[in-house]
Order: structure tokens, then C-alpha cells, then sequence
């Protein structure tokens, strides 16, 4: 089992930027990616950002170049680095771990909420 703990959520003015940050514990050994989903009001969950075990980085289009998902595997966290926010980007953001045995664990979800 793995146990996730979320931050960074907040409110913040187009254009601004935000960090999440997600700190895993438990049977961290059997971890193959970390990364971030999302779910705005009323829409599916969708992938955000992920981050396999040997640094390769996988992005939705309508982030890249804005967004840096980050890996600290010595602090076992992960890191979503966000820039130039756009209203669009409102969304609960959730921190997600796939393992070995191809088991999804998620965190509670943070919201990120990008208004003027």
C-alpha cells in the first residue's frame, strides 16, 4: 500500500504560478511512475503529468511548456510546477502513483483555482 499526501493547492491570478507537492509513503519501492490528474467541474479526470522511474515525463498538450512535473526520489515526492495559470487550468488536482503490480493510488486532491 501506498499512502499519498498532498499541498500546495490555493487561488491565484491569471498568469501566476503555483507548486503542488506530493509526499508518498508505505511500499515505496514498488513504485514505476508519479504524477498529477485533474477534474474540472463537470468534466472527466485526465492525466496532467507523469513521471516514470527513470525521469521520462509524460504531458497533456494543453500543459506543456507551462507545467514541470519533478521528482525528489530521495524526499520519495513529486512535484508539479506550475506556470503561466489560465482560468481553464481550475481544477482538483490529484497526486497519482502507479506500482509494479499496476495498482493506481491516489491522494485526496487538492484545488487549484485560477481566477482574477
Amino acid at each position: 500500500q501506498v499512502q499519498l499526501v498532498e499541498s500546495g493547492g490555493g487561488l491565484v491570478q491569471p498568469g501566476g504560478s503555483l507548486r503542488l507537492s506530493c509526499s508518498a509513503s508505505g511500499t515505496i519501492f514498488s513504485i514505476t511512475t508519479m504524477g498529477w490528474y485533474r477534474q474540472a467541474p463537470g468534466k472527466e479526470r485526465e492525466l496532467v503529468a507523469s513521471t516514470t522511474n527513470s525521469g521520462s515525463t509524460n504531458y497533456a498538450d494543453s500543459v506543456k511548456g507551462r507545467f514541470t512535473n519533478s521528482r525528489d526520489n530521495a524526499k520519495n515526492t513529486v512535484y508539479l510546477q506550475m506556470n503561466s495559470l489560465k482560468p481553464e487550468d481550475t481544477a482538483v488536482y490529484y497526486c497519482n502513483v502507479l506500482d509494479w503490480y499496476g495498482v493506481d493510488y491516489w491522494g485526496k486532491g487538492t484545488l487549484v483555482t485560477v481566477s482574477s
